[in-house]
């Protein structure tokens, strides 16, 4: 398994000039669904597959799930096949800096146990470092199906976060904006507010201003001032539809405080039940 998770422009230049890498391009735009497409189709770093949120790193939308459940392990599997994967190439994830997308991705492949990392700072890094750009569709050689096998030990379901409103086991960490959080701006769900008894950190407070990850000392005492003497294995990450929070696990892993896990239903799962129970405010 690469130790690898989180990558410099020029240290992603080595890994692929060495071979030893795939470049997937995530970035989207959760009101315009086909403008990520279009912006990698533009131009993107040399050899990047594009990963599409919708299509790729989710399944279809239920009556009873979030906005993107967790993709079938099978299909996944095709998806990564169509494009040249293979479990010996480092998976190296980007969209257009935050990382709030392609993180989805990194923790996918962490989900069904296959090396991956995040380029820091992404698209807009690179684009800052003047390195070399592509434009149109990358040409890929598809493969064989890899045997992916998901870690359900790493997800939290909503059966579960009922039963710890009742008797909590776990914290819930909230990577929403905080308008989102306490339920003054809802622009993407039916209803505001938050789970109870969850806690809220924006993903954007785990970068630092030129959009990269802040350092892992810096990252530690952060979620230790506001976590308490709760351990990592006690946090679940939630957000509205479960992409976003693996953003707060991601920052949580470069920090050290590794086990924490994803509620992939997150928010707008949760709000598909009229009787569960909402929290407004702070």
């Amino acid at each position: 398994m690469h130790d690898e998770i989180l990558i410099s422009v020029h240290r992603l230049q080595e890994l692929q000039q060495a071979g030893q890498c795939l470049v997937f391009d995530c970035r989207f735009s959760l009101t315009d669904p086909e403008k990520g497409r279009e912006d990698w189709l533009l131009n993107h770093i040399p050899g990047a597959r594009y990963a599409h949120l919708d299509e790729d790193l989710a399944a279809s939308v239920s009556p009873e799930s979030g906005r993107h459940p967790l993709p079938d392990p099978a299909e996944f599997a095709k998806f990564l096949a169509s494009v040249g994967w293979t479990p010996n190439s480092l998976l190296v994830a980007y969209d257009d800096g935050s990382n709030a997308l392609s993180a989805r991705l990194w923790w996918l492949m962490r989900y069904f146990d296959q090396p991956a990392a995040l380029l820091d700072g992404g698209f807009a890094a690179w684009l800052e470092a003047g390195l070399p750009l592509e434009s149109g569709a990358t040409q890929v050689t598809s493969v064989a199906l890899s045997d992916l096998r998901s870690s359900d030990s790493m997800i939290v379901n909503t059966h579960q976060v009922e039963a710890n409103i009742e008797k909590p086991e776990f914290t819930i960490l909230d990577a929403r904006a905080a308008g989102r959080f306490s339920g003054q701006i809802e622009p993407l769900d039916s209803k505001g507010g938050h789970i109870p008894g969850a806690v809220n950190r924006p993903l954007q407070l785990n970068l630092d201003e030129n959009g990269c990850f802040k350092s892992p000392d810096l990252l530690r005492r952060e979620f230790s001032e506001l976590l308490g003497q709760t351990e990592a294995k006690d946090i679940v990450h939630s957000c509205g539809s479960g992409v976003t929070a693996c953003h707060n696990l991601f920052a949580m892993e470069v920090a050290g405080l590794r086990d924490s896990r994803v509620y992939p239903g997150s928010w707008s799962e949760w709000i598909r039940n009229p009787t569960h129970p909402i929290e407004t405010g702070d």
